[in-house]
């Protein structure tokens, strides 16, 4: 089995060809190609790959599928003994993509 480890938006996804992911906002349209140049790990059946901090030559393609809003946070503050509270909503913008080649 074919899959790597990278990096964007500051965390780490673990993906194979063919898989769909959901990360943080990237600034491309629907139906574009992007590619994730930071690979972490790369693994090819019993060949191991690990970066130091990044592989070498390996890069994964992927294909913007959709740009979307994530789940909803609500998020409570308040001051103790002085009858303030407010509640506010939060919704992380996302891009959708789907991984078709690891290079």
């Amino acid at each position: 089995m074919k899959y790597a480890v990278i990096r964007t938006g500051g965390k780490q996804y673990r993906v194979a060809e063919g898989d769909e992911i959901e990360v943080d906002k990237l600034e491309s349209e629907k139906g574009k190609v992007v590619t994730f140049d930071e690979v972490l790990l790369f693994v090819d059946g019993d060949k191991v790959k690990v970066g130091q901090p990044l592989v070498k030559g390996v890069k994964v393609k992927a294909k913007v599928v959709d740009q979307l809003k994530g789940k909803k946070i609500r998020v409570a503050t308040y001051k103790a003994k002085a009858r303030y509270r407010r509640v506010k909503g939060f919704r992380s913008r996302l891009t959708k993509v789907k991984i078709e080649k690891i290079v």
